[in-house]
């Protein structure tokens, strides 16, 4: 059951990202598709583990961008 749940939240959360894009998740948020994201084994689809690869560097960015903002004098 638990894998259900995590596959559940995985699938919500990259429709959010799909939708809105990755600012509209909080940092908790954030943390929590890393993981999940990380954990995921997409084995011979070399395609989705570019994908997926991608998305993480692109999580990282946006977790250090609302841990530490840009400021513009």
């Amino acid at each position: 059951m638990q894998v259900m749940s995590e596959e559940g939240e995985l699938r919500r959360l990259l429709e959010v990202v799909s939708d809105k894009g990755l600012k509209a998740l909080s940092v908790a948020e954030l943390d929590l598709l890393r993981t999940l994201l990380a954990a995921k084994d997409y084995g011979a689809n070399k395609k989705a583990e570019r994908s997926k690869k991608k998305l993480l560097r692109q999580i990282n960015a946006e977790i250090y961008n609302k841990y530490s903002p840009r400021r513009f004098l």
